[in-house]
């Protein structure tokens, strides 16, 4: 009987340690695969912030040039990009602050 309680004892605490075991490994595969899709719309919104500036120098400069002075058109693309920020800041919830959380939650849970 003994023998039978020893057993059980060590068989709980390999249990336990085997379900330790697996709660880290998938602690660590979330983390990591919400790392790396961060990383990668990290790397994504980069390129895009590039292509962006190169448009918007490219709209500011034919503005200007139909304006007669090249800076009048970075002033009105500049005006534009502040006209968008505070209908963004305004709206931070609908349009950031919300989709970033169920991406994120949806990745964790996934």
């Amino acid at each position: 009987m003994s023998d039978n309680l020893t057993e059980l004892v060590q068989d709980t605490g390999k249990y336990i340690e085997a379900k330790t075991e697996l709660w880290k490994l998938k602690v660590a595969d979330k983390t990591t695969e919400v790392a790396s899709s961060i990383a990668s719309q990290v790397i994504l919104a980069v390129i895009a912030l590039l292509v962006i500036i190169s448009v918007n120098t490219g709209v500011a400069l034919v503005v200007g040039k139909w304006l007669g002075e090249l800076y009048y058109g970075f002033f009105i693309v500049a005006g534009f990009y502040i006209l968008l920020g505070l209908i963004i800041y305004a709206n931070r919830t609908v349009f950031m602050k919300t989709p970033f959380y169920n991406a994120i939650i949806n990745k964790m849970l996934k």
